[in-house]
């Protein structure tokens, strides 16, 4: 049988003790223009080719951590609910038993039944699409009934309160029917999820977006979600156009890119599409990464 650290799904490392797991859930493809705000097309797409209709291609890259206490599972992807034509638009490539995420659970060890903690970092189609899935019926249900479900409780509501600007992000199917079934538990603030394992704030994509923090015997990983979605995001003004407070995004990644180099963190891209993860160089002052 295939180690975990083998397959082409599955890349793991430890942070201290703990085991860490990065899932490739799948393939989405956005507009460039749109990931890079204001930064010129010739700049970013020396980082990442666009296709024939400016997309670029963007990892959705879950994380799956082995915590003393619990196996906690870091945003879902896109699951399985959306039309062909949705599929089409944003270059979806995900499938799976039932999508590619849950394949990779199983590639890392464990069937997705395991999973003791689903963690959205906000609740945008593309981390929180796989929360629940389309069963053969056509009904909706939570993807992991046994797992309790986390998410600040002013994203959630955040969610509740769209407008022109944010409704296309926020799909209620992906995370109403957790709510039917009783799954969720509410945070605030920078909170701890399990031991090892904290949430901390990182606004400017959405108000209440959150960062996850692994922390064991001196060693921190950061999974950044989208407050830096690709390496190519590490330069403080490289902040993309769907963020909703560009401002706070820069300071934001200003004040952790200080501690991420100090402390030598492992930082942990949920969308690009090579780089899973790697450390500042404490060398450089602008924001270089050194792979692992």
């Amino acid at each position: 049988m295939m180690r975990a650290d083998q397959h082409p799904l599955v890349r793991s490392t430890t942070v201290g003790s703990i085991r860490i797991h990065a899932l490739d859930a799948g393939l989405q493809r956005l507009d460039g223009g749109a990931m890079f705000g204001v930064v010129p097309k010739p700049l970013w797409e020396r980082r990442i080719e666009a296709d024939d209709r400016n997309r670029i291609p963007l990892a959705l890259r879950c994380l799956l951590i082995e915590a003393p206490q619990a196996l906690v599972l870091v945003d879902t992807g896109i699951g399985n609910k959306e039309s062909d034509k949705f599929r089409d638009l944003y270059g979806v490539e995900n499938a799976g038993e039932p999508t590619r995420l849950e394949d990779a659970i199983r590639a890392a060890g464990f069937p997705p039944s395991d999973v003791d903690l689903v963690v959205n970092t906000h609740l945008h189609f593309d981390h929180a699409g796989g929360n629940t899935f389309r069963d053969e019926d056509g009904a909706v249900r939570p993807s992991f009934p046994r797992a309790r479900y986390v998410v600040d409780e002013d994203e959630f509501a955040f969610a509740h309160r769209t407008n022109e600007r944010t409704r296309a992000s926020y799909l209620p199917p992906n995370f109403d029917p957790v709510h039917d079934a009783g799954l969720w538990t509410f945070t605030t603030g920078e909170a701890v999820v399990t031991e090892g394992v904290r949430l901390v704030a990182t606004p400017g994509h959405t108000p209440h977006h959150r960062s996850v923090l692994v922390e064991s015997d001196g060693a921190t990983a950061l999974f950044l979600a989208d407050l830096c979605p690709t390496s190519a995001h590490l330069p403080l003004p490289w902040i993309m156009a769907y963020d909703l407070e560009p401002l706070v995004t820069l300071e934001v990644k200003r004040r952790l890119w200080e501690r991420a180099r100090a402390e030598s963190w492992l930082l942990v891209f949920e969308h690009d599409p090579v780089v899973t993860w790697g450390r500042l160089d404490p060398h450089e002052e602008r924001p270089a990464l050194l792979e692992e």
